[in-house]
Parts: structure tokens; C-alpha cells; sequence
């Protein structure tokens, strides 16, 4: 009876361990897959396009679509930004929270979001930040530089009015906090410069 025990206990041990194992993991397979699929064609068409013909705001993009490539060297990120912040959009990458600004834009706050711990943890760093440390987004429509202004920590209810428009071209990384956790958001925000 001890030995069948003893064997159920390893087993479901196992199992757990293989869960933990992919959620960590495993999950980035599936994000680098994604990311390797959409980085040649975009990188093609970055800076193709005149900032003046770029489509209005609201209009609809296709969720999971690539967006932007988003190059952190504090946290040595390097990745392609999806339009959406959907789970199944996130587990492609970073993802453009669609009710915010673009980043050609004149007025306006930039939005993204990106997983801490899995899908490839692409904000798995985002608490070594620094003010004045540099974040590039590179679109269609150009290149544009941000430099970072704040990095802190909001409770998870009411983390939405870091999303709140401003006046001057802005952008807001957002993520989980702390590690394994979703209690609350870890934010960073930045200026155009």
C-alpha cells in the first residue's frame, strides 16, 4: 500500500513539476515561434511609410498583427510589438494596448503591455529601469525615441488611468508585480524626446 502511494505521490509530483516546467518555460517556445514568424516581414517595412499619410487612430488593426519593434538596452529587449493585449495576442509578445496613441502621433500615450514571467518574459526586467534610460519603438511610420521618466508600482484595481491621454507624445510599459504574481502592476513611463 506504501509502495502504490509512494508511486502516486511521484507521479502527480511529475506532472506538477512538467506544469510548472512549461508555464515557465515551454511557454516561450511558442512566443519565439511567433516572434521569429512575424520579425522578417516587418523589419522590411520599418520607416517605408510617411508619418503624414498614417491612418487615423481609430481605425481597426488585426489583433496579433505586428505593430512596432521595441528595443530596450537597459533589460537587453529586443522584440516585435503585437497590435493587442488579449492572452492569445500577449503570448506573441509585447502588446499595443489598441485605445491608446500611436507613436507617430504628435499628442497622446503610447500603451504597452508584456508578460513578467512567461511567454518569453519579455518584461521580466522592466523593475531595473532607471530614469533617463532610453526605449526605441520602430514602426512603419519611423523611429521614435522615449526617454524613461518614472518606474513604479500601482495596485492591480484602478492601474487602467496609467493609460489616460496626455498632451505630449508619451508611452507606458506596463507588466505584472511582484514576479508570479498579478496583485499589482509594475509601470514605467516615458517622454518622446
Amino acid at each position: 500500500m506504501l509502495r502504490w502511494l509512494g508511486i502516486v505521490c511521484l507521479v502527480t509530483a511529475s506532472g506538477i513539476a512538467g506544469y510548472i516546467g512549461w508555464t515557465l518555460w515551454g511557454t516561450g517556445l511558442t512566443t519565439q515561434r511567433a516572434q521569429n514568424e512575424l520579425r522578417p516581414t516587418f523589419a522590411n517595412s520599418i520607416d517605408t511609410k510617411d508619418p503624414a499619410l498614417a491612418p487615423p487612430p481609430d481605425r481597426f488593426r488585426l489583433p496579433g498583427s505586428a505593430y512596432a519593434e521595441i528595443i530596450i538596452p537597459r533589460i537587453h529587449l529586443d522584440m516585435i510589438v503585437v497590435e493587442g493585449t488579449d492572452a492569445a495576442d500577449l503570448e506573441k509578445g509585447p502588446g499595443h494596448y489598441p485605445d491608446t496613441a500611436d507613436p507617430w502621433q504628435d499628442h497622446g500615450r503610447v500603451g504597452i503591455a508584456g508578460h513578467r514571467t512567461t511567454y518569453l518574459h519579455p518584461f521580466g526586467n522592466l523593475d531595473e529601469m532607471k530614469v533617463g534610460d532610453e526605449i526605441t519603438l520602430r514602426t512603419e511610420y519611423g523611429t521614435f525615441r522615449y526617454e524613461v521618466n518614472d518606474v513604479f508600482v500601482v495596485a492591480t484595481e484602478g492601474s487602467g488611468k496609467v493609460l489616460t491621454q496626455t498632451e505630449r507624445p508619451t508611452l507606458v510599459l506596463t507588466t505584472c508585480h511582484p514576479e508570479y504574481s498579478a496583485t499589482q502592476r509594475l509601470i514605467v513611463t516615458a517622454d518622446r524626446v
